[in-house]
C-alpha cells in the first residue's frame, strides 16, 4: 500500500485512530448529479492508499443505497476503515423532498439493524444522530445509543448539528467521541458554542461541505449552472444576488492559491484544517468527492499550512457570505441558539 503523510488523530478522548481527512461518501449516490460507480469505487480505494480511514455515509443518502453501496469495502478492509453512518432523517419513498426527523428509541434500535443489515457488517465504529428530534431530550436519545454501544452495535457515538448546551448534556449521559456540522470559510456559526463545547469536553470536530458545497472551489458560480436534480438549486447561498456576491467573497481565496501554487480547493481545506490549532481540538473534515484526482488534491491540502498573514486575509470572508445554509435553518444548531 502507498505511503502517505496524512497525519492521525483521535475521535475523542481515548477514541478511535483515523487518518486527519476522511471522505464524505453521500454524492455517490445522490443529491449532487449523477454517478459513474465505477469511479467511485476506484476512488474508495485510492483514499484508503492516502491515508484515509473514516468513511462518512447515512441510512438516508440514496435511501439505503450509499450503505449498500459501500458495504464490499468496508468488508474488504474492515480492519483499516473506521465507518461512520447516521440515523433521525426521515423520508417518504412517495415524497423525495420531504424530510421529518426521529430521535425516538424504537426508532433508533431499528435504523441500527437497519444499518449493519446494509453494510453486511457486525459493529459500526461511529453512530451519529443526524438531526435532533426536538420532540425527544437529548438525554434520552443518547442513552438508546448508549444501549447500542453496550450491546456491542456500535463502538462510538457522534452528534451532527448539536449546540454546546445539546453537546454537553449528550456527553453527560455517555461520552460522545464526534460532532459533525458544516463549517467552512463560508460557515462558522458552530463557534459560537459547539466547537468550544466540543474542546472543553474532549470531543472531536468533524466539518462536512468544508469546500462550501463545491462554491469554494470555484467549480460553479451560481445555481443555475448546476444539473440535473441537484439540491444546491434550492440553497440560498447560490441562487441570484447572493450567488454573486458570495462569488465575489472567493477573491482572497484564489490570490492566496495562485500565489502558492495550489488549487483553490486547497486554499479552503488547509484552513478547516488550522481550526485544530486555533480552537484546541481535534478537527477532521470529510470533503466528498467522487473522483480520483479531487481526492488527491484534497488529501494534499491536509499538510498545506497557511501563514498568520493568509489566515488573517481570510478571517473576514463569513460574515460578509449572502444567505443561509439552508432554505430552513430550523433543523441546525444556529437554529436552536
Amino acid at each position: 500500500m502507498t505511503t502517505t503523510t496524512l497525519p492521525t488523530t483521535a475521535l475523542g478522548m481515548d477514541g478511535l485512530e483515523v487518518g486527519a481527512q476522511g471522505l464524505g461518501c453521500m454524492g455517490i449516490s445522490e443529491f449532487y448529479g449523477p454517478s459513474d460507480l465505477d469511479e467511485s469505487r476506484a476512488t474508495l480505494d485510492r483514499a484508503l492508499e492516502l491515508g484515509i480511514t473514516l468513511f462518512d455515509t447515512a441510512d438516508i443518502y440514496g435511501s439505503g443505497h450509499n450503505e449498500e453501496f459501500l458495504s464490499d469495502f468496508v468488508r474488504a478492509n474492515r480492519e483499516q476503515v473506521v465507518l461512520a453512518t447516521k440515523f433521525g432523517i426521515v423520508r417518504k419513498a412517495d415524497d423525495p423532498a420531504f424530510r421529518g426527523f426521529d430521535n425516538s428509541p424504537d426508532y433508533i434500535r431499528e435504523s441500527v439493524d437497519g444499518s449493519l443489515r446494509r453494510l453486511g457488517i457486525d459493529v459500526i465504529d461511529l453512530y451519529y444522530m443526524h438531526r435532533r428530534d426536538v420532540r425527544v431530550p437529548i438525554e434520552e436519545t443518547v442513552a438508546v445509543m448508549a444501549e447500542l454501544v453496550a450491546a456491542g452495535k456500535v463502538r462510538a457515538l457522534g452528534l451532527s448539528e448539536v449546540t454546546g448546551a445539546e453537546l454537553r448534556a449528550a456527553h453527560a449521559v455517555h461520552p460522545i467521541a464526534a460532532v459533525q456540522s458544516e463549517w467552512s470559510l463560508f460557515s462558522r456559526d458552530v463557534e459560537r458554542s459547539a466547537v468550544p463545547a466540543a474542546a472543553e469536553l474532549g470531543v472531536a470536530f468533524v466539518p462536512y461541505s468544508p469546500l462550501g458545497r463545491g462554491f469554494l472551489t470555484g467549480s460553479f458560480a451560481t445555481a443555475g449552472e448546476l444539473a440535473g436534480r441537484d439540491f444546491r438549486k434550492a440553497m440560498p447561498r447560490f441562487s441570484g444576488d447572493n450567488a454573486a456576491r458570495n462569488a465575489a467573497l472567493l477573491a482572497p481565496v484564489h490570490s492566496i492559491a495562485a500565489a502558492r501554487g495550489v488549487t483553490p480547493a486547497q486554499v479552503a481545506l488547509a484552513w478547516v484544517h488550522a481550526r485544530s490549532d486555533a480552537h484546541g481540538l481535534p478537527v477532521v473534515p470529510i470533503p466528498g468527492t467522487r473522483s480520483r484526482t479531487r481526492l488527491a488534491e484534497n488529501v494534499a491540502a491536509a499538510t498545506l499550512a497557511l501563514t498568520a498573514d493568509e489566515l488573517a486575509t481570510l478571517e473576514p470572508i463569513a460574515e460578509q457570505v449572502a444567505g443561509n445554509r439552508y432554505a430552513d435553518m430550523s433543523f441546525t444548531s444556529a437554529g436552536r441558539e
